[in-house]
């Protein structure tokens, strides 16, 4: 069955942990799409230049190597998840460029949230995803908790070491996404939430208009805030070696 492609405009909050103290919270633009389905509105293309566009190999493996949906479903089924709807929530490429901290990958049954593989990059190019479910694939809801153990460098005020915890509401109408990354008293807590709609033209034109230069912004504000960050006295670690498995 075809899904229209949304757009979930949204927030993003970050709060660090220990010292020094840090947050911020900016508005972001997430589509979440079908990636089995192409179509949607004029401003949007599926693999081909636009003002916003999706492209397959964003996703699913090393970036710009991606394999898209295909890479998703193995990993989904490798893990004891098939026969899923799978979709793909992310920030597009916005005339024709692209950075996404961190999409995800929702298996979806019978309405339900089955599994997710956040696939994280990081600003060196390094990517490496996290696959999180409930034992037994029981569906995921709001309350529930899926720790998994972080393996790749992300930010370089933070080690190579400690737990994220995930936790995923996904309703009809909005998303709510929270990381809780602790490692000892330190860490962070970043969250995505916004409300999901049909995606239009003049949604397409009035998110340009409020946040412009979408996945440019995103970055521009990161370096903004690692500035702020080293401004305050926090540690600066240098960046060790990815990790050999792509997904854990």
């Amino acid at each position: 069955m075809r899904r229209p492609p949304e757009h979930v405009a949204a927030s993003t909050h970050h709060a660090r942990r220990g010292a020094p103290g840090h947050a911020f919270l900016y508005g972001v633009d997430y589509l979440l799409i079908d990636p089995e389905t192409r179509g949607g509105p004029a401003l949007f293309s599926r693999n081909r230049f636009n003002l916003a566009s999706v492209h397959d190999r964003d996703h699913g493996g090393a970036p710009k190597a991606g394999k898209g949906v295909s890479w998703a479903r193995r990993v989904f089924a490798a893990r004891g998840v098939s026969g899923a709807d799978i979709l793909l929530l992310t920030q597009p490429r916005f005339l024709g460029y692209v950075f996404n901290p961190v999409s995800f990958w929702l298996a979806m049954k019978g309405g339900a949230l089955s599994a997710v593989i956040a696939e994280v990059t990081n600003t060196y190019g390094d990517r490496h995803s996290y696959f999180c479910a409930n034992p037994g694939r029981t569906p995921i809801g709001p309350r529930d908790r899926i720790t998994v153990e972080k393996v790749m460098h992300v930010s370089p005020f933070q080690e190579v070491c400690g737990d994220y915890a995930f936790h995923f509401d996904i309703r009809p109408d909005k998303i709510a996404i929270r990381i809780d990354f602790r490692n000892g008293d330190a860490g962070l807590v970043a969250t995505l939430t916004g409300t999901r709609a049909p995606l239009t033209n003049t949604a397409i034109m009035v998110a340009s208009l409020r946040r412009p230069a979408g996945a440019m912004r995103t970055i521009a504000m990161i370096y903004w805030q690692a500035l702020r960050l080293k401004m305050k006295g926090a540690r600066f670690r240098t960046r060790p070696a990815p990790p050999n498995n792509k997904v854990s």
